[in-house]
This record gives structure tokens, sequence and C-alpha cells, in this order.
């Protein structure tokens, strides 16, 4: 992969909708002379309900995209893209650094002192190899309780986090858990975090709630260090926000999500190839 100007060219970040925005609060925060570019697919969200083939798909078809904007670093910043497509487009683009999400499995199991660990994602990322890849390396002998949470990404996407379904679709994934003496519960897409607070009090201060973004983009550094592609100093890095939904929709979200005021621009789906709207 040429390198030319390789420390101004963006960070690709890419979700099925608002959840990624987790991550790239984090990224943000942690580099924040970094020029970021953010995809929210929102045409096809939630990734979790679709098949292997189609989550594949439309994430070839954001890297494509990406690739023509040269990012030099792309994050999929969503468990059930992460869990489909983060080996194959490794290997598709091998000079390219990658960085995936998988469900913090190991360090819950590290910590939780009753061995019950709750864990929610999509049905499709605890399908994947990846989440069963990391459970067998890293939980062996301690019990996995897991909930797919039906309906909160909607929720979420949607811009309902303090709302009293989605504090009834968390209460039914949770109190079954909470009987069973989870002590550690783990967000498991990118969505979650956003409700991290409603979860918080709803299983009490002695839960730890853990969230994936901080270490996701402190991998990210660790690979922009590597392949000496970090941006030192300077002003603070422009954020871009894309969408193959609905662009004033997704800036209201951002708006209530992270307390920023941004302009979206939309994004069609022509033939399997995103094109600027």
């Amino acid at each position: 992969m040429e390198r030319i100007n390789k420390h101004h060219r963006p960070i690709g970040i890419f979700d099925s909708g608002v959840g990624g925005l987790s991550v790239l609060k984090e990224v943000r925060q942690q580099f924040p002379a970094e020029d970021l570019l953010y995809i929210a697919d929102q045409a096809h969200v939630p990734y979790g309900i679709r098949t292997r083939e189609e989550v594949l798909g439309f994430s070839k078809g954001i890297v494509r995209y990406l690739l023509n904007k040269k990012v030099k670093l792309i994050i999929i910043a969503c468990n059930t893209a992460s869990a489909v497509a983060l080996e194959v487009l490794r290997k598709s683009y091998p000079a390219l650094p990658f960085v995936g999400i998988e469900p913090a499995v190991k360090p819950a199991a590290e910590e939780t002192s009753t061995g019950i660990v709750g864990v929610l994602a999509t049905p499709a990322t605890f399908q994947g190899a990846l989440y069963e890849s990391t459970v067998e390396r890293f939980a062996k002998g301690v019990k996995i309780l897991p909930d797919t949470c039906p309906g909160l990404v909607e929720l979420i996407e949607e811009g309902k986090i303090d709302h009293p379904k989605t504090r009834e679709v968390l209460e039914k994934a949770l109190n079954p858990m909470l009987e069973q003496g989870v002590d550690e519960v783990v967000m498991g897409c990118t969505h979650y975090p956003f409700v991290i607070p409603l979860i918080q009090e709803i299983v009490g201060d002695d839960i730890q709630v853990i969230d994936p973004a901080p270490a996701v983009a402190r991998q990210a550094g660790r690979l922009l260090t590597e392949y000496d592609l970090l941006t030192n100093g300077g002003a603070n890095g422009q954020t871009r926000f894309l969408t193959s939904g609905d662009p004033l929709e997704l800036e209201r979200i951002i708006g209530q999500l992270l307390n920023l005021e941004a302009r979206v621009e939309g994004l069609n789906w022509v033939g399997g190839e995103l094109q600027e709207a």
C-alpha cells in the first residue's frame, strides 16, 4: 500500500448505524489530531438480524468506498460485521490495518468473582466464530449468560436512550442474569454503551458493565504507531459523517448522543457499491 502523505489520511470507521459512534467518541478523545470518516449503513440497520452473506457484502462495499477515500486504517465499529467480515477483509487487504470488535469476555472472565458473566449482543455475534473463539480461549470455567436484547438496536437508532420501552427490553435481559448471580455484564454490540447509564440503574453499582470502545481505540493507536501512521500534534482533526439512511435524522441523533452539531452527507447503494448522494 502506497503511503504518500500517510499521516494526513483519515481513519475510516463504519457500523450499521449509530452504535459505532461510541467507538468514534473514544477515538476522538484519545487521538484528537486524527481525521475521521464515519459511515453509518442505516439503509441496512440492524446487521444483527441479517445473513452472513448480506453482512459480508455490505462490509466489502463499505471498505471499497473507504479505500477510494485513501483511509490509512479501518475500524469495524460493529460486532456483527467484525464477527462476519474481519478476517476476510484482512486477507483481502493485507497491507491495510483493520481493527475489529469482539465482546470483552476476556476482562470480564478475569475480573468476575461469582464466575458468572452476562453478555448482551446480537444473534449474528453470538453465532460467529470470533465470539466462540473468544469464549473458548478466555472464559473456561466461567458461566456465560447470553441475551440478544431484541429490539434494543432499533430503539437506540431512534434515540430512545432513556425510554420505558428501552428499560423494558433491558430488564427482560438483565433480571434473569441478576437472579443467577452475574457480576459482570459485557456490551457485545457498539450500540449498547449508549444505554449503560440505564443498565447501571437496573443492575446496581456492584455490577461492572464493560464497554469495549476504549480498548478498541487503544488498539487503533497501537496499530497507527506500528505502521507509522499516527498524526502527532497540530490542530484537532476533522470528522466527516456519511449515511446510507436519512442524513437529517443522523444529525439529530449525533447531537443527542455526542452533544455535537454535525453535518451528515448522504450515500446510496448502487449495484453493491456506495455512491455519494
